[in-house]
């Protein structure tokens, strides 16, 4: 089951969903992981009832990273922002659907960090997720089973 997910975060890293910017956003944030250099750029319009109508993400990341982004964005159509607000990082663990080391903790999680920023208007109080690490061990971290 593990290579299954495997490959769906390989593919989701080499072709994101929702890779882009949207013109004139509601919301918007950019932050980077400077334990790895992972960066993101989320971009987020919003219905008149405040729903997620579309949003976007752009930037450089590892694997993980751009994998978690582009996951996670896929589930955000029609939350509010108080619903974005209140998603836990455990969401984001079920859907890379892989156990996740300490190092590579900050990189899965940059993705919801910049939602939340950016639903917020500011940084998101954040706890220290993580160790520093390689960023190459994301990539080793798919390749091994």
């Amino acid at each position: 089951m593990d290579d299954l997910y495997r490959e769906q975060i390989l593919e989701h890293y080499k072709r994101p969903h929702n890779f882009g910017r949207l013109e004139d956003p509601d919301l918007e944030f950019e932050d980077n992981n400077p334990l790895c250099g992972d960066e993101q750029h989320v971009t987020i319009r919003l219905d008149p009832e405040g729903r997620v109508e579309e949003i976007a993400f752009d930037g450089k990341g590892c694997a993980i990273s751009t994998a978690a982004t582009s996951l996670l964005t896929d589930e955000l159509g029609g939350k509010t922002r108080e619903e974005l607000l209140r998603l836990p990082k455990e969401f984001v663990l079920e859907l890379l659907g892989i156990d996740i080391s300490a190092t590579r903790m900050k990189c899965a999680m940059l993705g919801l960090k910049v939602v939340k920023s950016a639903s917020l208007g500011q940084p998101a109080e954040w706890e220290d997720e993580g160790e520093a690490g390689d960023p190459a061990e994301a990539v080793a971290d798919l390749d091994s089973p």
